[in-house]
Parts: C-alpha cells; sequence; structure tokens
C-alpha cells in the first residue's frame, strides 16, 4: 500500500504510540536500547539521594518504561511513594504500593515531588527541516521505506523557535523543531504546584554547539539502524535542554542548573574509590562489591557514553538542593 510522505513529527508520533506503537508492545524499550536506569542501581541511588536532599518523599518517573528505575528505588527506599507514568500499561511485576499512570494525553496534577524524564524529551516527537536554496524547508518522510523528500515552509512560529534556538546558516544544514520538547517539559514544571525538582536528563546539544547536520537517529535491538518510521525501532534525536530550561523557567521554575551526568554523579555519590587490594583475601565479597560498583559507575559516567548525558534540573518554589544549590533564583548554570 502506498503511503503519503508526512512530516517526521507526525510520522515519529504514529510510529511511536500509535496502534501498536512502538512503545505500546513488549518486551518494551530495555530490549532496544539501555539506559542509565538499565545499566546500574547507582542511577536509582542518584535519584534517591537527590530526593532526600530536597526532602521529598514523592518520585514520579515520567516516561516509565517497564517500571526498572521504579523496581530499582523501591529496593533501596521502601518508604518513598513511586508513581509512573507511560503511554503503556501497568508492569505485571510492579509492587502493588506503586502507582502506575497509564497517561495517552498529558500530565496530571503531581502535587509535590521529585519529577523524574529518563530519556523522556528525545522521543517527543519533532519535526525535522533543512536549509534550502530557497529557505528553510521542512523534511517529510515515507513512513514505510524511511526516503526523505522536501515539503513546505514551517510555521511561524517554528521558524521563531529556530531563529532563537537553531539558526540553519549554510544549504544543507539541518535542525530538529525543539517546540513540542519545551511545551512538554513546561507542562512538566506546571504539573507541580505543590513545588518541588524535575529532573531531565538526555543526550542534549546547547545552541552554542548544535550539530549541523541534526541528530535524528533509531535503535533496534541495540543497534543504531536506519531511520524508518515504521514502528518497527525507536526514533530519537538529541534535546535542546537549553531550550527546554527558558521553557521551563517561563512555566514557573525557580532555578535552575544545566550539567553533565558525569558531574550530577559525583556531586550526589561522590567518589568511589577502588577497593583496597587486601580486601580479595581478608573480604573478597567486599572487594567483589567495590570492583562492582567503581565499573556501574564508570560505565555511567563514560565520555562519549552516559557519561555525556545532560542534567537539567529545575527546581519549583525555591532553589534546588544540595549539591546544586544556585546563588541566585533563577539562570543557567554549569557545575
Amino acid at each position: 500500500m502506498l503511503v503519503d510522505p508526512v512530516g517526521w513529527r507526525e510520522a515519529t508520533e504514529r510510529a511511536l504510540y500509535g496502534e501498536d506503537g512502538f512503545y505500546l508492545r513488549d518486551p518494551g524499550p530495555a530490549a532496544h536500547f539501555r539506559t542509565s536506569a538499565h545499566a546500574s542501581p547507582l542511577f536509582a541511588a542518584a535519584v534517591a539521594a537527590l530526593a532526600d536532599s530536597a526532602g521529598l518523599r514523592r518520585v514520579v518517573d515520567v516516561g516509565a518504561g517497564r517500571g526498572e528505575l521504579l523496581l530499582a528505588l523501591r529496593a533501596l527506599d521502601d518508604g518513598l511513594a513511586l508513581v509512573g507514568v507511560e503511554v503503556a500499561g501497568r508492569p505485571r511485576d510492579l509492587p502493588d504500593d506503586v502507582t502506575w499512570l497509564h497517561e495517552l494525553g498529558g500530565l496530571p496534577d503531581l502535587g509535590s515531588a521529585l519529577l523524574v524524564a529518563n530519556e523522556w524529551l528525545d522521543n517527543v516527537p519533532v519535526d525535522v527541516v533543512v536549509r534550502t536554496e530557497e529557505g528553510t524547508r521542512l523534511v517529510r518522510v515515507d513512513p514505510e521505506t524511511g526516503e526523505e523528500s522536501l515539503g513546505g515552509e514551517p510555521s511561524q512560529v517554528d521558524l521563531d523557535w529556530l531563529d532563537r534556538w537553531w539558526p540553519l546558516r549554510e544549504v544543507g544544514d539541518r535542525a530538529e523543531i525543539g517546540r513540542p520538547r519545551d511545551e512538554a517539559w513546561a507542562q512538566a514544571i506546571g504539573s507541580l504546584p505543590g513545588g518541588g525538582v524535575a529532573l531531565a536528563v538526555d543526550y542534549h546539544h546547547v545552541r552554542a554547539g548544535r550539530p549541523p547536520t541534526g541528530t535524528l537517529t533509531a535503535y533496534r535491538a541495540g543497534r543504531l539502524v536506519p531511520a524508518v518510521p515504521d514502528g518497527s525501532c525507536d526514533i530519537t534525536s538529541h534535546v535542546a535542554l537549553d531550550a527546554c530550561s527558558a521553557a521551563g523557567t517561563a512555566a514557573g521554575a525557580t532555578a535552575t542548573v544545566l550539567t553533565d551526568q558525569r558531574h550530577a554523579l559525583s556531586a550526589l555519590l561522590g567518589e568511589v574509590e577502588r577497593p583496597r587490594p587486601d580486601l580479595a583475601r581478608t573480604a573478597p565479597a567486599d572487594y567483589l562489591l567495590g570492583l562492582s560498583r567503581g565499573g556501574e559507575l564508570a560505565e555511567l559516567t563514560e565520555t562519549g557514553g552516559l557519561g555525556d548525558f545532560g542534567w537539567l534540573l529545575q527546581s519549583v518554589g525555591g532553589r534546588l538542593p544540595p549539591p546544586f544549590m544556585t546563588g541566585d533564583r533563577e539562570g543557567s548554570h554549569r557545575l
């Protein structure tokens, strides 16, 4: 059956979240790519430490996958109130005391909480544009083959977003229009009327270093594959977290830190020292545990890997907790 080309945002929406979409099918995204929550329980330990330092006993995992982070948090602290928000149904192995919100629309009122969006924003569908001799044009895609063609001019609001956040300077330059992600993050900030902290963790870029060819890509079974929005693979692109930060501030965030996972985990977990060699003889279990912990932290903080993930933290109703407390009440700071 022939399918007319559509914009990447529409094609991705169908492929990921439409009927029998990629994110609605078992066994879930963990079978296709590895996030920090899958890599090590140390990521959950860092989230728990952040909640504790903020004085928050409720953690909401937005884009919760199959509940991997929630399960790790429950193992660490059975007193935390845990909530998962996901388009897929409730995982069968999730404890009864963990709330699961099957949300196909916007976020509900979450009260006061630590909101965690680990690799959520990169799967908010966006349109792709390219600079041509005639100006900026939308890129259309055949959902069955991935073949691209040129469409019309973006809307004025999208052109304004590009002008502010991702100017295309040379013919052939491509960009992903991150406005839907800004709106999603602003809604996340607005879902915390009782105050709290919102954390977005994603591969990212900032205005001073946008990639000229864009970042659109796809994953299947742990491998990079051609981006074909037919529902068989994860369609993703890096997030302009600086633009999301500005949207969060406009939505009511009162303090902001934008850093990377390497620095964030160091701030929350401290330095993990290699175990003393003599422990291999006197306390072999502790020695092996220390080696394992060091290896897991190395993966989470690796340059060129998970350590490059951006951490956008924004507080609602006050300052960020230590060790992320900033000197003023708004703005973007790097640790």
